[in-house]
């Protein structure tokens, strides 16, 4: 006789609720759709914007909002995320890791963020000195998605490097405090609450960013002794003292 059960031995199956698979779909989408809403917020009204604003932004009710996003942090974190990968993105994607020299990387990754800063400046305005994070718990966010970053910043580009010896923890240090010097020269350069131009031309602000990026490559790599000779491929400008 044919046995038609499962075996004793073979783990249950898990049903796929297609319901609720569409529901999660529906949800992602209508959370991005939100998000995307609230970068054009940001863009229009600057760093104050509010629920309502977002909302209105969006074409929705106040209270769909709240069924998408637990609460304030909850959004502020969306954007966070968001930004982040339009960042890794769009800087990610001008480089060619096996011909671009180590400076040419750090010059074009500068320039890159600035572009996208220029073009966003209050959602960056919004991240820093953000009225959605009112507890302790909530400002977390962005130094945790800048960890992440940082981490896999590092791991791309001691990959990249060739050279198996330089430590991961290393690059992400010193990637991890780029981000910080960054931020710090970002805020400085927009303006906590300023809305005019800043008074740093873009192309002197980019140059300064690179600077300091390479001033901390450079540091780093002497500290767990290594060359660095930025005028050539990055597999081929790291080596042992």
């Amino acid at each position: 006789m044919t046995r038609s059960g499962p075996r004793p031995d073979e783990a249950p199956r898990k049903r796929v609720d297609a319901r609720t698979e569409r529901w999660r779909e529906h949800r992602r989408k209508v959370r991005a759709e939100f998000v995307d809403a609230a970068f054009r917020a940001l863009d229009k009204i600057g760093p104050e914007v509010s629920m309502g604003d977002i909302a209105k932004e969006a074409g929705a009710a106040k209270p769909k909002l709240y069924r998408h996003f637990e609460d304030k942090a909850d959004l502020y974190n969306a954007i966070v995320d968001r930004l982040r990968d339009l960042l890794w993105e769009q800087i990610v994607a001008s480089f060619d890791l096996t011909s671009d020299s180590a400076r040419d990387l750090v010059r074009r990754g500068a320039a890159e963020y600035v572009l996208v800063v220029s073009q966003h400046p209050n959602v960056f305005r919004f991240i820093l000195h953000s009225h959605f994070t009112q507890r302790s718990d909530d400002s977390g966010r962005a130094l945790q998605s800048a960890r992440q970053s940082a981490k896999r910043a590092a791991e791309l580009f001691a990959g990249a490097s060739g050279d198996e010896s330089v430590p991961i923890a290393s690059a992400e240090l010193v990637i991890y405090s780029i981000f910080g010097a960054v931020a710090s020269a970002t805020d400085w350069w927009l303006g906590a609450n300023r809305l005019e131009t800043p008074t740093m031309p873009i192309e002197q602000f980019v140059a300064y960013l690179a600077e300091i990026i390479s001033a901390l490559v450079a540091a780093n790599a002497r500290v767990i002794g290594i060359l660095i000779d930025a005028d050539r491929p990055l597999h081929l400008a790291v080596s042992r003292r």
